[in-house]
């Protein structure tokens, strides 16, 4: 008999099916020659400081560094997971061969191989390697098993990841825990969360401390079309006002007029990633419920294998491509246009050399119609197909026009742009969407100025113009959303527009497609992060934990970046394992000698009530140092649903005061209330009055 193993009870249901093998047994399907069972996920996982040694049981900051000679998987305690295992070992031990039916990429690996080890597997074993879970690729697959040991790169990748995580999980977290934590504070310092706890805490350290700037620009009305001074910030309103004077008497003059027509690609199918991105900037999805409504609809074999990393297909997958779209009824009045003809095909959507493990997302041409899908996941089905579409049509042809002007010694800009055939624009156009939102739908965000439609002019023409001064205010750096977060995270904390440059830095970006949703969720769950409306703030606890560690490793995006290309090449064979951990093996054990010598840092607010101790962060508020003797100072981190930082605490401590309004969680232009502390440090919303 042959055992397939996959990685869920729906996937097995569906090879089973498709094998022959109807006999439902308990934890298994039989039929045809074949044994069809199923994992949870993961049933096994790394032991824990404790089943190596008793010493390292308790949180101790003598036993740290905690370094396993070897490191050892044990089942995950659970009733179900023991059961369940116990099945597959009993299969394993009876089977002739074995094909690895997991999830096609690193982590569902390292699922299966764990799992066979702890089963102390013998038999060979065979790789059933797919992108999508249609009968069609199913049964393709099979026609074409891969060797087991095809993969063995694939599976030290991932046990070097878990070992890296666990190494640094373990003794980061301990270490930052006994020596800054205080009452019975829990710091969790993680190799991919801390690096992006990190990017979030230092951006709003930038926006707390930044203080705006007024300048001046000069801009003028010419035919109905706004232009702008070339000298750009004016700094002061007595040259701002020098120079309006001195033109706004004199004719505007057209210096060149220039009109040159281009084309705009269609955007990239989407990875993981830009899908993430996209359902968070059009609907307001979260990086994980995003993931999750991909994950359904690839498992309702809709779209193809969700966990990419890459936004291109492999050349085989070209002639499938009409059969594809032919499939697609519901955009028939789009993808009609294409079908009478030969299907284009770009080396921006066709690329060998930019596939890794699978191709990007595409839809498989299944009916959605049969399957119960949520408005969410219609959303997220809409999003992928209609991009798929996109990059078959014609490219968008555009009239950019550039006008420069003159007024005495003031010179002038204005540009815009037309579109003369839209092209693959044509399946955004029906979107009832305001043009930020279609920026988003194709991937390019535009300037106001680049949005005018622009009269045709003719050099050396003069007229009258209407100038005027206007008093702006550099801006202080945007918060976090989860979208602009997600980018960071992709391209170690550069900030990165062209798409060909994001994809060349995808390698050194930090976690993976698949993990960085998760990787956010915890620090939300953890308490270091709120989210206000779509923006990301770093609560007090979190601000802490990056002010304690001094390791630029442990946070800096792009030094843990260099680590996760490590683990990359270690999967394509460029990297010896050994090395990887003897690497991590000496950051801790330096770190460790770090954390054990940094000196704690002084806390300079003194205790409002008592004034005798000093303010000291606990799990959910500020609390006295002095509390043992009496003081029961306590001040929350949150208000009815509103985060106050560190620097509302100081004004309400100074003031009573918060500087700034809120209402419900969201500031609002108006109807705000700031929040009040009373003289019996009681918080509250200030009165109407």
């Amino acid at each position: 008999m042959k055992l397939c193993i996959a990685e869920k009870p729906s996937v097995a249901k569906d090879i089973a099916q498709i094998l022959g093998a109807t006999q439902r047994n308990d934890g298994f399907w039989e039929g045809n020659g074949y044994w069809v069972s199923w994992t949870f996920g993961h049933l096994c996982t790394l032991k824990e400081p404790a089943d190596y040694s008793p010493e390292w049981k308790q949180w101790n900051l003598d036993v740290i560094p905690m370094i396993p000679e070897s490191f050892g998987i044990k089942l995950i305690e659970n009733g179900g997971v023991r059961k369940q295992f116990d099945t597959i070992a009993s299969l394993v031990d009876q089977c002739e061969e074995i094909i690895n039916c997991g999830d096609a990429g690193q982590e569902g690996e390292l699922i299966q191989r764990w799992v066979l080890s702890k089963a102390k597997n013998k038999k060979p074993i065979k790789r059933l390697w797919i992108s999508s879970l249609t009968e069609e690729a199913i049964k393709e697959g099979f026609e074409n098993l891969k060797d087991g040991k095809d993969y063995d790169n694939l599976y030290a990748a991932g046990t070097a990841r878990a070992v890296g995580d666990w190494l640094l999980g373990m003794n980061a977290s301990r270490l930052y825990t006994l020596k800054f934590g205080a009452r019975k504070q829990v710091f969790s310092v993680g190799r991919v969360q801390t690096p992006t706890l990190a990017l979030i805490v230092n951006r709003q350290k930038a926006i707390d401390s930044f203080k705006p700037e007024t300048y001046y620009e000069i801009k003028t009305t010419y035919r109905e079309v706004e232009f702008s001074g070339t000298k750009g910030k004016i700094k002061t309103k007595d040259a701002g006002e020098f120079s309006l004077e001195s033109i706004k008497d004199s004719d505007f003059e057209v210096v060149s007029y220039t009109q040159k027509e281009g084309k705009e690609t269609a955007p990239s199918l989407f990875d993981l990633t830009s899908l993430q991105v996209e359902g968070n900037k059009k609907f307001g999805f979260s990086a994980e419920e995003t993931l999750n409504h991909v994950q359904n609809l690839y498992e309702s074999k809709l779209v193809t294998y969700p966990r990419v990393d890459t936004t291109y297909l492999p050349n085989d997958q070209y002639p499938k491509i009409a059969g594809i779209l032919q499939k697609l009824n519901a955009y028939s009045k789009y993808t009609e246009k294409i079908l009478g003809k030969k299907i284009r095909k770009t080396s921006k959507v066709f690329n060998d050399k930019k596939v890794t493990d699978h191709h990007a997302i595409i839809p498989t041409g299944e009916d959605p119609s049969k399957v119960g899908l949520s408005l969410p996941q219609k959303k997220i089905y809409d999003l992928i197909t209609r991009r798929f579409i996109a990059v078959f049509y014609p490219d968008c042809k555009v009239s950019n026009t550039t006008v420069l002007g003159k007024v005495e010694q003031v010179d002038f800009r204005a540009s815009g742009k037309q579109i003369l055939e839209p092209g693959w624009r044509e399946l955004y156009a029906s979107q009832k969407t305001d043009s930020s939102t279609s920026a988003k739908a194709t991937g390019n965000t535009r300037k106001k100025e680049d949005e005018q439609v622009m009269p045709v002019f003719e050099k050396g023409e003069k007229g009258p113009h209407k100038p005027e001064l206007l008093e702006k205010q550099t801006k202080a750096p945007s918060y976090f959303t989860e979208a602009t977060l997600l980018r960071a995270m992709e391209t170690a904390g550069k900030q990165v527009d062209d798409d060909e440059l994001r994809e060349l830095m995808k390698e050194n970006g930090i976690g993976r497609p698949s993990t960085r949703a998760n990787i956010i969720e915890k620090l939300f769950s953890r308490k270091y992060l709120v989210r206000q409306k779509k923006r990301i703030l770093a609560t007090s606890i979190g601000k802490e934990l990056i002010d304690h560690i001094e390791n630029d490793l442990l946070k800096s995006a792009e030094l843990t970046g260099v680590w996760e290309k490590k683990i990359r090449d270690i999967e394509f064979g460029n990297y010896d394992v050994k090395q990887f951990k003897e690497e991590l093996n000496e950051m801790v054990r330096e770190l460790t000698t770090q954390v054990k010598s940094q000196g704690y840092k002084q806390r300079k607010t003194t205790c409002p009530k008592c004034q005798v101790g000093h303010l000291i962060r606990g799990k959910q508020a500020w609390g006295c140092s002095d509390w043992k003797n009496g003081c029961k100072f306590i001040l929350p981190y949150e208000f009815k649903g509103i985060t106050i930082n560190d620097n509302e605490m100081k004004e309400l401590l100074e003031n009573g005061i918060t500087k700034y309004g809120y209402i419900s969680n969201k500031r609002k232009p108006k109807d705000l209330k700031r929040i009040t502390l009373s003289e019996k440090f009681k918080l509250a919303f200030e009165s109407k009055k």
